[in-house]
């Protein structure tokens, strides 16, 4: 036997050698049929291994806790049996006769970035290795000099544990054998500097419930039954179908549901409402509720505040049989410096990009991925996919875009570092959003990629080979800031400010667009979108209907934060579930009454949603300079029928108002945001419009109303 150096016994007995299978485990001993067994077991007074043909081979103590001893044979599993000084024995399979479970082709994936599945191979995960069951541990740490596994196994002790470095991948690996889900753990790692620190895994898949902050052992055993969905999805275009969004932040939509309590409360509302989709507020792990979960750590990780990740899957798979679409928002721009998370992981920066400059969001206290590097690219990327293939997410809305697309986001004169062509845009964060655009669809036809983007850069939603970053919508953040500042003026005065509205006209189909009323627009002391109105509260309800109509009608897909569809008048806030008692008040019941009404005839109308990316399908009516107040537009599909959406702003009715329509003919008067049975004056025009042979219609406009009007071709 060859004898192995105390300062090698030293560190591996302690957890800090970077290769401890070299020692550990079983080896050959010189010829075929003889191996060398050794084991790490301190305190104890003898040792043994026995292996599954019956032979049991005495170990002797080398040094520092680390036993060998000599089998002549072949070389068959083993058990440790150790007997310490109080009489009492401890069996187990030893993790170091294992081989890696990790192969050579995903070591090489993982380098190259283009690993696509990577959650399958990092992470910890329950599995059948060697004739056992257990679970094994794989983590990147490429600049740690060891890597121990600790939790509710091993008494949070990993010196019995250390993983063994899989070389230049980076990567650190060991089976511990006899584990189950539900064990809590994290990795302990010693950095170049000499200094452990306890992490959580970057991939775990299930962590405790916040402030505990361990990583947790799951499997999963759902039976998903959304295979007729997911078949149907992968057949459409969310580009030419109708889309209207239902924004939650679950923690407040009602206080104290979970994942699985939630489905039949959602689905009976969404349900009623008519809305196509849900939108939930980011569910991966995050230590902050105040933050909403938008400062992440755990992105393979379903928050644990609403139950297990298949309580999750539940949710989803529930929503998908009533026919709801599911978006997650998604925040790939920044995470939180929390010790325990991916901040400094390996002891020097390694998901964050190590310059500043890049690498830290000064305003949001928070670190900046480093885009450029491969294995960080790949991390992200593949958590798209794992949330598309894991929970059969329809869509991921990505958060703070803006923020990814510029060097100088934020920044002032000599805080950031241009690009290597001497620009703003961040080239790496560029590239990063559109592969992970080009490999999400290319893998889940049928997805929505949306784009929370701020700014006018170019080609948001055009193809990445055209050169765009590949999204298949932008919010449209114009639209909104414009259309918001308008409505909440005093109808006296709106008639000077007509440009607020017909704006978004010019470059709706410049991109494929979402017109978003979010979370982002209740909060801060904004007040919510009822409280915006201008008014008694007759014409605050008016206006909203009003507002919503004219959304409805615009060019673009909706997107609505949660109470804002039945007239909440207290701003949102995450430490209190919605006031649900408005409902109670008729006028509050029928403004939720008239956003169903909106939902199911927008539902049915495929002009107002099938080509919402063609100009061509979009034309504006009226003279606004004649009537500022009173803007009207008409919404065509590919069959030939048409949508008016005629809206008047201003506060009093105009009974007599003149306006030439696309065609002759009679029209259906098929929504009325002023009918009496949604709280209105009931101001209109008896269901019909008769037009002239020219086309031309007398209309009676509600006061601060929209009509919507059907002309069917024959």
């Amino acid at each position: 036997m060859t004898a192995i150096d105390d300062r090698v016994l030293d560190a591996v007995s302690s957890g800090s050698h970077h290769a401890p299978h070299a020692v550990l485990g079983l080896h050959e001993g010189g010829d075929a049929h003889r191996w060398v067994v050794r084991a790490r077991r301190p305190l104890a007074a003898s040792v043994t291994a026995v292996f599954s043909d019956g032979d049991r081979v005495s170990l002797g103590h080398l040094a520092y806790g680390i036993w060998e001893g000599v089998r002549e044979g072949e070389p068959l599993p083993y058990r440790i049996v150790a007997h310490y000084p109080d009489g009492s024995d401890i069996v187990v399979d030893d993790p170091y006769r294992h081989d890696p479970v990790i192969g050579e082709l995903d070591l090489h994936l993982i380098r190259e970035g283009r690993h696509e599945q990577l959650w399958r191979v990092l992470g910890a995960h329950v599995r059948e290795h060697g004739g056992t069951h257990g679970a094994s541990f794989t983590v990147w740490a490429p600049n740690a000099q060891a890597v121990r596994v600790v939790g509710d196994f091993n008494a949070w002790d990993g010196r019995g544990h250390a993983l063994r470095s899989m070389g230049s991948s980076g990567v650190w690996e060991i089976f511990v054998p006899s584990i189950r889900a539900g064990t809590t753990y994290k990795f302990e790692i010693l950095s170049r500097g000499g200094v452990w620190t306890l992490k959580a895994d970057p991939m775990a898949r299930r962590a405790e419930l916040p402030p505990a902050t361990a990583s947790v052992l799951t499997d999963t055993d759902h039976a998903w039954a959304d295979a007729a969905w997911l078949d149907e999805r992968a057949r459409r275009s969310p580009v030419a179908e109708p889309m209207s969004v239902y924004e939650v932040h679950l923690g407040s939509w009602r206080a104290g549901l979970g994942y699985r309590a939630a489905a039949d409360e959602l689905i009976d509302y969404v349900g009623a409402t008519g809305f196509t989709h849900v939108e939930f507020l980011p569910l991966a792990e995050h230590p902050f509720g105040g933050s909403w979960g938008y400062q992440v750590t755990g992105y393979y990780a379903p928050t644990s505040r609403f139950g297990t990740p298949d309580d999750l899957r539940y949710l989803i798979d529930r929503l998908h049989g009533a026919g709801i679409g599911v978006i997650l928002d998604w925040v790939p721009g920044h995470f939180p410096k929390d010790a325990f998370a991916l901040a400094r992981f390996d002891g020097e920066p390694l998901y964050e990009h190590p310059d500043p400059r890049r690498g830290e969001h000064k305003d949001w206290g928070t670190l900046i991925f480093d885009y450029g590097r491969n294995e960080v690219r790949n991390f992200l990327v593949a958590n798209a996919l794992y949330w598309f293939e894991e929970f059969h997410i329809d869509g991921l809305r990505v958060d703070a875009v803006a923020s990814m697309l510029y060097l100088d986001y934020s920044r002032e004169a000599g805080e950031w570092e241009p690009n290597i062509h001497g620009g703003r845009e961040n080239l790496e964060a560029v590239r990063f959003l559109q592969e992970v655009n080009a490999t999400a669809y290319k893998r889940h036809p049928g997805i929505a990629m949306i784009a929370e983007e701020s700014t006018s850069y170019p080609g948001v939603t055009a193809p990445t080979s055209a050169g765009g970053l590949g999204f298949g919508f932008k919010w449209n953040m114009g639209w909104m800031n414009d259309s918001l500042v308008y409505i909440a003026r005093d109808p006296m005065f709106r008639a000077h400010h007509e440009g607020d509205l017909s704006f978004s006209f010019v470059y709706a189909f410049s991109e494929n667009y979402v017109l978003p009323i979010s979370h982002d627009e209740v909060v801060h002391g904004k007040g919510s979108l009822m409280a915006r109105m201008p008014g008694d509260h007759w014409q605050k309800r008016a206006n909203l209907r009003l507002f919503l109509a004219y959304m409805w009608g615009h060019p673009g897909k909706q997107l609505l934060f949660m109470g804002q569809e039945f007239g909440q008048i207290s701003e949102w806030s995450e430490a209190r579930e919605l006031d649900w008692w408005l409902l109670d008040q008729p006028t509050h019941a029928q403004l939720m009454g008239f956003v169903a009404e909106l939902n199911r005839v927008y539902r049915a109308e495929p002009a107002l949603w099938s080509r919402d990316h063609d100009g061509e399908a979009f034309s504006r009516l009226g003279a606004p300079e004649g009537n500022p107040d009173v803007l009207a537009f008409a919404r065509r599909d590919r069959d030939g029928d048409t949508i008016v959406v005629v809206c008047n702003f201003g506060g009093s009715p105009r009974h007599d108002h003149v306006l030439d329509l696309p065609e002759a003919g009679v029209w259906q008067e098929v929504l009325n945001s002023d009918a009496a049975v949604f709280g209105g004056s009931g101001v209109g025009n008896l269901g019909t419009v008769h037009t002239d042979p020219a086309g031309r219609a007398h209309l009676a406009l509600p006061p601060l109303g929209a009509l919507w009007l059907r002309h069917r071709s024959v």
